[in-house]
């Protein structure tokens, strides 16, 4: 933290200073530098409103992963002080995500996003997808707007349930952010984040259940905790249905259950109402019409039993779904003949118990279970009188005439319903395929062949072709011996007395048994029949016969009536034994529950001590890492203590301490021990070149010798190919010819059967003309309606694009004026601005043209200074004078040569003469100019450059 931040007010001020010159990235980081702090980890009221400031800069700069880890350190500072803040905190934070992405909604034109996962949002699908479609601004922008502002506020939903999760202090603020999220996914159809969420969801009652002991942890055996997550489920399971996720809501009934099975009592009675209702929708939706029917009677129960203000009409609606849902569980369960094959019975039983447990039932319930509790309960006493009578005609009274249209009537009022009634729509397919199958029940144990046509009259809503499949899937399923005669178009019943149905067919009205089934019970009728005729041939012996036998028997009873009745005792004390028994069973098997549970909770338990004796583990491992790093240390200073005293080492570590060499980079030691063994690693790969070339001549004469061995087997392998394929050719040859003899003579048999083919052929041809024609006629009738209709939609589509290509074309000639304008604009603009440069470029040659003449002229001036120079030290070199003793320093200006005994205030001619010196760049502009004569430039041999501390070049000569 930066040291002028001293106190936590000074920061926030020093943020808002930064927001209000438009730098929101340097105030986050002020206040993310205060939050990380050490020196302020007890929580102030100033914490506060620090945190809501830098939470909001997380939701305008979309910093998702900084809001985390603020709301994380902020939650370790106030836990212990002040929970409420910590709440207020997390609100406001949703509360601004949830409004900057209401805004991006209302921004944007699109309502749902067209991505599957939003942790996942540029996949190769959907780059390949954007370069190939015709994506115009609009999506653009709606992605732009929309999507980052959606996956944000998913995060912060995913993060504060993270942060609060396994916390009985902010229990309440968990659960209400959890159904948050659930609205968050209906209102943006998110079902990829709907799943994550229920995943997470399940994640965190696990970790409950495992990390019970911990100071905060939630107890689950709390009501007022059991009840908030039951809750929060129940809107899950509300969610999942309203999405259409029914694998996601039958995965929340089981956790329903689950916590209903935590709970030591029992559930509040509307609680239960509403899973039941839930769940009877999610087992109609999964197809489970008997399950679904099942949880309705739970439902109808529980609301007789609990619901004192249960009006009549509200009777007679439950009343009249119950029994519609319960008539139509199908009579038998569709099996395919992969179940039959693969013999799915033990499957399909386990599956019902364990659906039977998620309704609280011993059992699995059956469709005659069910319609006998209806009875029972004489639940048909408050059914609508309009549905009251289905009962009886479908399961009681044998009347196959009048079956069908007595239940259409039904099915007519229930469709009649629609607006009032619209869950009962959906029973009307079920009611339908029940009706047919005791049509044909009825039917068959009265004729033994009937006509289809007379069988499709008595079925009047559905067509001929559902009513073929009806019979097909009732001989398939319900082992209804039927069969269908295409030719003669009849259906026959029970005519193959070889074979039998099974004892346990379905329950219904019954009035005889087929043939098929009377075959069976042949015999004794047939001894039930001699019987009779035994009793009418001598009724006088058969009358003594009883009486001696009843005297017999009474003879018996007395004989042995004490022994019975010390039977019956024994008899009665087995039975009591046999329920103490059962209730020790029970005793037992609750006992066995309770030590389960107590061997649970050891192994959790037992967990958690091995997760502490794993990190007590892992810190003796890094307390050992720290010894071992600390005798490296030691070691290595050993070792350069060693190399010291070496010669070599002696040499190369003369100047350096012991102590700055273990400071020192490992590379550059081992580059000195490297020098060392330079001589040892060349010798060695001499060495190791000189064994090379040996082995390389070895495998080279190794492989000449292979040459010609190779050649000799790949010689006898070629030759023996020859001869099988040989071989194999004949083979296939006399393979040939005998399937050509034998098509021939298949061909000689099968020709004498043209004739037949072409009288059979022309029979059908001649009975099918006149119905040909007729049906040529209709379609010749509906051919010129439908191209005069046709012609006439042609027409006035015809008459639509011409008015559209004609307002099209209006508006195409409007652009093409408006880009023809644009274009003239544009056009004059860039010739002005030729123009101007044109102008600048001669203005900047006249310029240049002037500074060349300039110094063209300084070159002369330059070359008259020297002459002259040059003259005077002629003069001053004539043999006739005496030599003087005379300096020369050359002028650091012009770079030409003066005596020392001359005026050193004389000023240079050339810095009277010349123009100044460009001067530098600025030091913060970069590099800085140089400037020298032409004439140097020219000679560069004469001069000599040096430049001073200040940049500036000086020229010598």
């Amino acid at each position: 933290m930066p040291a002028y931040f001293q106190r936590p007010e000074n920061a926030l001020k020093r943020a808002n200073e930064f927001l209000e010159v438009g730098k929101k990235q340097p105030a986050l980081d002020v206040l993310y530098d205060v939050i990380k702090s050490k020196k302020h980890r007890t929580w102030q009221k100033i914490h506060e409103p620090i945190m809501l400031k830098y939470l909001e800069l997380c939701v305008d700069l979309r910093k998702s992963h900084l809001a985390k880890e603020g709301l994380y350190q902020y939650k370790n500072i106030c836990q212990q002080v002040n929970i409420k803040s910590l709440e207020d905190v997390v609100r406001a934070y949703l509360k601004l995500a949830e409004e900057k992405t209401e805004t991006a909604k209302g921004e944007s034109q699109q309502m749902v996003l067209d991505i599957e996962d939003l942790d996942n949002i540029q996949t190769p699908e959907s780059v390949l997808l954007s370069a190939v479609s015709g994506e115009d601004t609009q999506d653009r922008t709606d992605r732009l707007l929309l999507t980052p502002w959606v996956k944000f506020l998913w995060e912060s939903y995913r993060q504060c349930l993270d942060l609060l999760r396994n916390n009985s202090k902010v229990e309440r603020l968990y659960h209400d952010i959890a159904q948050q999220a659930f609205k968050f996914c209906l209102q943006y159809t998110r079902k990829a984040e709907f799943r994550k969420l229920c995943d997470n969801l399940r994640m965190h009652l696990g970790q409950i259940q495992r990390h019970h002991n911990q100071s905060t942890a939630i107890n689950l055996n709390n009501p007022e905790s059991q009840s908030m997550h039951l809750e929060t489920r129940l809107v899950q399971l509300d969610s999942a249905i309203s999405m259409e996720l029914w694998q996601e809501a039958f995965k929340a009934v089981e956790d329903i259950h689950g916590l209903f099975a935590l709970s030591k009592k029992p559930p509040k009675p509307q609680l239960m109402a509403n899973y039941y209702n839930k769940v009877s929708t999610v087992f109609w939706k999964s197809g489970n019409a008997l399950f679904h029917a099942c949880t309705l009677h739970r439902l109808y129960h529980l609301s007789r039993e609990m619901r004192k203000n249960l009006t009549q009409e509200e009777m007679q609606r439950m009343s009249t779904r119950v029994l519609l849902a319960t008539l139509s569980i199908p009579i038998t369960p569709e099996r395919t003949d992969i179940a039959h094959l693969l013999d799915m019975d033990g499957i399909i039983v386990e599956k019902h118990r364990r659906l039977a447990t998620l309704l609280g039932l011993q059992s699995p319930p059956t469709r005659q279970s069910l319609i006998n509790d209806m009875v029972r309960f004489n639940l048909l006493q408050y059914v609508v009188a309009e549905v009251k009578e289905l009962y009886n005609w479908l399961e009681v009274d044998f009347h196959p005439l009048k079956l069908c249209g007595r239940v259409t009537k039904v099915l007519n009022w229930v469709r009649d319903q629609a607006e009032k009634e619209s869950d009962l729509q959906h029973y009307v397919p079920h009611l339908q395929n029940n009706t047919i199958l005791r049509l044909l029940q009825q039917v068959a144990q009265i004729y033994q062949s009937i006509e289809f046509s007379r069988l499709a009259s008595l079925v009047p809503f559905v067509d001929t072709f559902q009513l073929e499949r009806s019979i097909v899937d009732a001989a398939r399923h319900c082992d209804l011996q039927v069969r269908i005669d295409h030719t003669s178009r009849t259906l026959s019943f029970g005519s193959d007395l070889n074979y039998s149905t099974k004892e346990d067919s379905p329950v219904g009205p019954f009035l005889q048994n087929m043939p098929s089934e009377q075959i069976r019970n042949q015999l004794t009728a047939m001894s039930s029949s001699l019987a009779k005729a035994i009793q009418v041939i001598k009724p006088a012996s058969i009358l003594q016969e009883h009486e001696e036998q009843s005297q017999q028997a009474i003879t018996a009873y007395l004989k042995n009536a004490r022994k019975e009745h010390q039977r019956i005792l024994a008899r009665r004390q087995t039975i009591e034994e046999r329920k103490e028994r059962l209730e020790s069973l029970n005793i037992q098997r609750e006992k066995e529950e309770l030590e389960q549970r107590e061997a649970e909770l050891q192994k959790v338990r037992k967990a958690e001590e091995e997760r502490l004796r794993q990190e007590a583990k892992e810190r003796e491992k890094e307390r050992i890492m720290q010894e071992h790093e600390q005798i490296k240390k030691k070691t290595v200073r050993e070792r350069l203590e060693q190399i010291k005293k070496t010669e070599l080492g002696a040499k190369a570590f003369k100047d350096i301490d012991i102590e700055d060499l273990e400071e020192l980079d490992p590379d550059f030691i081992m580059a000195k021990q490297v020098e060392q063994l330079e001589k040892e690693k060349k010798e060695l790969q001499e060495r190791l070149k000189n064994q090379e070339k040996k082995i390389d001549y070895f495998e080279r004469s190794k492989r000449l010798e292979e040459i010609p061995l190779i050649k000799k087997a790949y010689e006898e392998q070629r030759i023996k190919d020859m001869e099988l394929w040989e071989l194999q050719e004949e083979e296939r040859i006399s393979n040939m010819k005998m399937e050509r003899d034998k098509a021939l003579e298949h061909k000689q048999r099968m020709s004498r059967m043209i004739e037949d083919k072409e009288n059979f052929l022309s029979k059908i041809k001649a009975a099918r003309s006149f119905i040909y024609e007729e049906k040529l006629e209709q379609f010749q009738e509906r051919l010129v309606e439908e191209r005069k209709k046709r012609l006439e939609e042609r027409k006035k589509q015809r008459k639509e694009d011409r008015r559209k290509a004609f307002y099209h074309q209006k508006e195409e000639e409007a652009q093409r004026i408006h880009e023809e304008q644009l274009k003239k604009e544009r056009e004059e603009r860039e010739r002005l601005e030729q123009e101007q440069r044109e102008e600048e470029e001669r203005e900047y040659q006249d310029r240049l043209r002037k500074l060349e003449e300039q110094e063209r002229k300084q070159r002369a001036r330059q070359q008259e200074i020297e002459e002259r120079e040059r003259r005077k030290e002629e003069e001053r070199r004539a043999p006739e004078e005496k030599p003087s003793k005379v300096t020369h320093k050359s002028c650091v200006k012009c770079g030409s040569w003066r005596r020392g005994g001359e005026d050193r205030r004389e000023e240079c001619k050339d810095e009277r003469e010349a123009p100044p010196r460009p001067r530098d760049q600025d030091r913060d502009g970069g590099e800085k100019s140089t400037w020298r004569s032409d004439k140097d430039k020219e000679n560069p041999r004469r001069t000599k450059t040096e430049m001073d501390d200040d940049g500036w070049t000086t020229v010598r000569r």
